[in-house]
């Protein structure tokens, strides 16, 4: 080998199983090491143990067999992907979940090499269920770490694409919602599945009012819950401007190219938010209960209002800087710490860098 030369490229591993069931928000991180992993080895089959509606949202993601587990099947549900497993043996799993329903599912999936967290990040008894870690770096983005997972199989993730599976028809539906007609759009999406991340309704109504004053087409989304029903008429109610109401309208496929026609997202941290960065849209998202440097939108945080440190300081008696990477503030009121003017300014910053 020439001095200068690269390593040479490690062997492919013939097969490999994901384990990453939840939420929506965390599979669409999942995605670039998806693509990492076949753009190095593309005669490697894949495996991914996924969620119900997490399988939805990502139906049709090409060299991906998915093996959907439901959370509510239980023991019998691990007994029955146990079965369906039967006769095969993965070269390696990537175990990327460390709740403890996840680490026990994983004991079902055989496997030489069981590949998971980093002590720093491991919880529920993490460490009993796997042989080898990934490398510890505190201090990075969720979908960093999860990136690092090809870095024991000799591979590293240097370039991040998501290519979320959209079908056509679902990008018909979004296009028929609202004209093209130059009008900027501001998609509200207001609610995380984590009710404490969840901002206040007149909050809402008021950013949107302010949009709306300034030419902006003001659009709600959002799942069938009760909560997000509740929610969106509550913003409806409060405010002073027409909005089109889009709340339970649309499918988990159909989602996505909703969130790709805005022009802005406005949104706690939740799924939505991390859809919204996987197909290219701008967010303006609102955090106090986590650190948006740890699970913000991964290509584009300047929309974001960051009051984590305050929540910190409140509620925890010390600053976000001596808290351990990744602690939650998912504290009753911490969301009020983000003030309407604090996402005026963040519009009005994305609206200023758009003209």
């Amino acid at each position: 080998m020439a001095p200068n030369a690269p390593p040479p490229p490690p062997s492919a591993p013939r097969s490999l199983c994901l384990l990453r069931l939840s939420a929506l928000g965390d599979v669409t991180h999942v995605l670039p090491l998806v693509h990492t992993l076949r753009r190095a080895w593309p005669e490697t089959a894949l495996t991914w143990i996924i969620g119900k509606g997490e399988q939805r949202l990502l139906d049709g993601l090409p060299g991906v067999e998915f093996m959907v587990y439901d959370k509510k099947s239980g023991l019998s549900g691990m007994r029955a992907l146990r079965h369906a497993l039967s006769g095969r043996r993965f070269d390696a799993l990537l175990q990327m979940q460390v709740a403890a329903r996840a680490n026990l599912l994983s004991a079902f999936v055989p496997a030489r090499r069981r590949i998971g967290y980093d002590r720093s990040r491991s919880k529920d008894l993490h460490g009993l269920f796997v042989n080898e870690r990934i490398p510890e770096r505190p201090g990075i983005h969720v979908l960093d770490a999860i990136g690092s997972f090809c870095e024991p199989l000799g591979l590293k993730q240097t370039q991040v694409d998501w290519n979320l599976p959209v079908p056509d028809d679902a990008r018909d539906w979004a296009r028929a919602q609202w004209a093209d007609n130059g009008t900027p759009t501001l998609l509200i999406s207001p609610c995380s599945s984590h009710a404490l991340r969840n901002w206040r309704a007149e909050r809402y109504a008021a950013v949107a009012d302010h949009a709306a004053a300034k030419g902006w087409r003001i659009v709600l989304c959002g799942g069938r819950s009760t909560l997000e029903r509740e929610t969106a008429d509550a913003i409806l109610a409060g405010m002073h401007s027409p909005a089109l109401d889009l709340v339970g309208k649309d499918t988990l496929k159909q989602l996505p190219a909703l969130l790709a026609r805005a022009d802005l997202v406005m949104t706690p941290d939740s799924g939505p938010m991390h859809i919204a960065n996987a197909v290219g849209a701008k967010v303006l998202g609102l955090h106090a209960a986590s650190n948006p440097e740890r699970s913000g939108p991964y290509s584009d945080r300047r929309y974001c209002v960051d009051r984590y440190d305050d929540a910190a300081r409140k509620f925890l008696g010390e600053p976000a800087s001596a808290l351990r990477w990744g602690t939650k503030i998912e504290h009753t009121g911490v969301m009020d710490l983000v003030t309407v003017e604090d996402a005026i300014a963040a519009f009005e910053r994305y609206a200023g860098d758009r003209r």
